[in-house]
């Protein structure tokens, strides 16, 4: 006698021998018997003058359909420059300005004058209102009346790198004994002896510091 065998094909038992006892399936409850094979039913063909339905086919999903716009490609080496190295500026060194030595005379009673500057008068200073003084002045000195108002010009020379004095005096000048041509420069040497008029009575000692 066959076994008894489940015939719902849906069911985990379909086509599996049950128990010979058993009525029904004991998984989906479908009556047992001997499974018979279906006969294979021929397609249902449409009625006449109706289409068969079109079947949607999707596209594979592995592809798709989107593309994007080709752009063309950036020449880079027209967008990016290159940074310059910053090369620092060198200080430019400025030398200090240039000074004339201080000039100095010392009278013969050790009184001293200054002269302020890079040049000046020598002489006395005037009486009369509104006439500035020397920038040497011998006013108070003994035998100051010898002393012309303005006896001589002094101004420091850079090309001979020295004081040069200049005879402007009514009664002379004399340097280390030595007469001064009036309107002509001479050079002022520290320690030079420095006189003025002929009597020997107005005398300095040149210092150049």
């Amino acid at each position: 006698m066959p076994a008894n065998r489940c015939p719902n094909p849906s069911c985990e038992y379909f086509n599996r021998a049950l128990p010979n006892n058993a009525k029904v399936c004991p998984w989906c409850s479908t009556p047992v018997g001997n499974v018979v094979a279906p006969t294979p039913q021929p397609p249902s063909q449409p009625p006449p003058n109706q289409q068969p339905p079109v079947q949607y086919q999707r596209p594979p999903t592995d592809q798709p359909n989107y593309q994007p716009p080709q752009q063309a490609p950036v020449d880079y080496s027209t967008v990016y420059q290159p940074r310059v190295s910053y090369q620092p500026t060198p200080p430019v060194y400025t030398p200090p300005p240039q000074r004339a030595p201080a000039l100095k005379l010392i009278h013969s009673t050790g009184r001293e004058f200054h002269l302020v500057g890079e040049g000046g008068y020598i002489g006395r200073r005037s009486q009369s209102p509104g006439i500035a003084p020397p920038e040497i002045d011998l006013t108070g000195i003994p035998s100051e009346g010898i002393v012309s108002r303005r006896h001589a010009r002094v101004d420091w020379d850079w090309s001979q790198n020295s004081y040069m004095i200049v005879d402007m005096s009514t009664n002379g000048i004399y340097l280390n004994n030595n007469p001064l041509t009036p309107g002509m420069q001479y050079r002022l040497l520290n320690g030079d002896s420095l006189r003025f008029g002929q009597d020997n009575l107005v005398n300095f000692t040149i210092y150049v510091v």
